[in-house]
């Protein structure tokens, strides 16, 4: 069956980072695009960033456009998301997910399989 497993959260201070990984299988993960999503307390699911089954294409959430870089090793059926100059505002669990169809990034409802989430806390 399909398995996303994330890790790397924890806790960071304003203008830290972290590098989240998430582990995937049950699925050709080369054939997939992936994304990253977050969930603030009190608020809905955010998505955060996305990347192309190859690699080719990367695309991130206004919010986080140029602090945040996702990237993916298909030998390692992992992708990652490099988190830089953290934020309180990022403070949230973050999720993978497998990207099943071929509509927008943001529209959550193009992932079918979502991990369970790693949680990160930005304060200091």
């Amino acid at each position: 069956q399909v398995q996303l497993v994330e890790s790397g959260g924890g806790l960071a201070q304003p203008g830290g980072s972290l590098r989240l990984s998430c582990v995937a299988s049950g699925f050709v993960f080369s054939a997939y695009a992936m994304s990253w999503a977050r969930q603030a307390p009190g608020k809905g699911l955010e998505w955060v960033s996305g990347i192309y089954a190859d690699g080719s294409g990367t695309y991130y959430a206004d919010s986080v456009k140029g602090r945040f870089t996702i990237s993916r090793d298909n030998a390692k059926n992992t992708v990652y998301l490099q988190m830089n100059s953290l934020k309180p505002e990022d403070t949230a669990k973050y999720y993978c997910a497998k990207k099943e169809y071929g509509g927008a990034w943001d529209r959550l409802e193009e992932y079918d399989y979502w991990g369970q989430g790693t949680q990160v806390t930005v304060s200091s």
